[in-house]
């Protein structure tokens, strides 16, 4: 049976994002016959600024991608921090990088969804997705959001936590201190399950 690849493929600027992509991974290696890949969007601030923001070191171990490889993957999980209830700039850059690929279509009919870390809890968790949701229709890609599948998980009302029916989340409070939350890692891995399963599914 053909592998199916899932590349997950994000910017974070304080980890939160990375550190969701990662519990992702896992989830999304936990099904069989899929290989899942985390990759890095290039940046687009200098190295001044972002340490002016005081920005997390980046993980190299995850390689910056480039918008020809997305066409090599089955499946495609975008992650990025909001600004002001939409995508953050650096993947917004890279999704307008893609043109190439939209001209020939060469990811449309592949899954696609979000994952993503706001500042405050009402800092964009849906809205963030909604108006990314515009970019995929573009490509033609089929958005698969996480819906309420991770069950009784997503109706607790004893903790503040990220996530919504669009996608895993995570606040990072407004000056990046929170890191992510056991009940929002564990969203996070099963997305990447959920997901995969779909795109395994889709590829057969």
């Amino acid at each position: 049976m053909a592998t199916t690849k899932i590349y997950i493929v994000y910017y974070s600027t304080w980890g939160h994002v990375a550190t969701l992509a990662e519990e992702i991974k896992k989830g999304a290696d936990s099904v069989e016959g899929v290989e899942a890949t985390i990759w890095r969007v290039p940046e687009t601030l200098p190295e001044e600024v972002l340490g002016k923001m005081h920005a997390a070191p980046k993980r190299e171990e995850h390689p910056v991608i480039t918008a020809a490889q997305l066409a090599e993957a089955d499946g495609v999980l975008f992650g990025f921090p909001t600004r002001f209830g939409m995508m953050a700039a650096q993947m917004k850059a890279f999704l307008d990088s893609t043109g190439g690929l939209w001209r020939s279509q060469a990811l449309a009919g592949k899954p696609a969804g979000f994952f993503f870390a706001t500042g405050t809890q009402g800092g964009g968790q849906e809205t963030t997705a909604l108006t990314a949701v515009t970019q995929l229709t573009h490509h033609g890609m089929v958005f698969v959001p996480v819906g309420y599948t991770f069950g009784a998980g997503m109706f607790g009302m004893d903790e503040v936590k990220g996530g919504s029916p669009y996608g895993a989340g995570t606040f990072a409070g407004a000056d990046g201190s929170r890191t992510p939350s056991e009940t929002e890692l564990a969203l996070a891995a099963h997305q990447g399950k959920y997901f995969a399963g779909v795109a395994k599914k889709l590829k057969a």
